[in-house]
């Protein structure tokens, strides 16, 4: 039987959505609670730059990219076991999508092993491909979701894929914009100095970014089951 079809496959997303979300929390405690960032909406990566947090970081964020590309790859069967009856996408769209989608965990991969500070360049690029590719991915997804109804999803769970699809794209845009606008790498920053307004507005759009992909695949438990 293949894999998507076994019953309580649907603990992968759920680890996902849970070892991903602590991945976050406890690196950002870490570095509050060791003063190396202000509590007040630092980059994610920034709670992950100095040790000790910065082993948390990198250790927990690869266990999330590989549970991601995991989800991935199950999510693909899924979709190739469903589209046998139902015809409702092509295969090679199927295949481009879970391309994308692994080469955001590739990108999450390159943000937890070259930290912010020692190889800045590599960093942004990874974060660049990692934020790039997933709105992308989960975009793809929610239009796939749409053609599969009413038989494989319900419309509610294809509107709410949607929404936090739009939300994340709108994010996206803006999260570069204000990150370009920044003319300095640091991570302790303060009210009122320069370009704190960047990173602010830069910061809040990654967060929503982040969380939107957490809540994305959690819409993918019921699908598992």
């Amino acid at each position: 039987m293949p894999m998507c079809c076994m019953p309580g496959v649907a603990f992968v997303p759920a680890l996902l959505v849970c070892w991903s979300s602590a991945a976050f929390i406890i690196s950002y405690v870490i570095a509050v609670l060791a003063g190396h960032v202000e509590p007040f909406v630092p980059y994610i990566s920034d709670t992950g730059t100095k040790p000790p947090e910065s082993g948390v970081f990198g250790f927990m964020i690869n266990i999330s990219a590989l549970l991601a590309s995991i989800t991935m790859y199950i999510r693909y069967l899924l979709i190739e076991k469903q589209n046998e009856s139902s015809h409702f996408v092509r295969s090679s769209c199927n295949m481009f999508t879970l391309c994308v989608g692994l080469m955001g965990c590739t990108g999450m991969g390159i943000v937890a092993t070259f930290q912010e500070l020692a190889v800045p360049s590599v960093h942004d690029i990874g974060a660049l491909v990692a934020f790039g590719s997933g709105v992308v991915y989960i975009t793809l997804q929610s239009i796939i979701s749409y053609k599969s109804c009413p038989r494989w999803n319900t419309y509610f769970v294809c509107h709410i894929r949607m929404a936090i699809s739009v939300i994340s794209c709108i994010a996206f845009i803006p999260m570069i914009v204000f990150a370009s606008k920044i003319s300095m790498t640091k991570i302790d920053w303060t009210p009122g100095e320069k370009d704190y307004t960047y990173h602010f507005m830069s910061a809040i759009c990654e967060w929503t970014v982040a969380f939107g992909f957490i809540f994305f695949f959690l819409t993918f438990i019921r699908d598992f089951q």
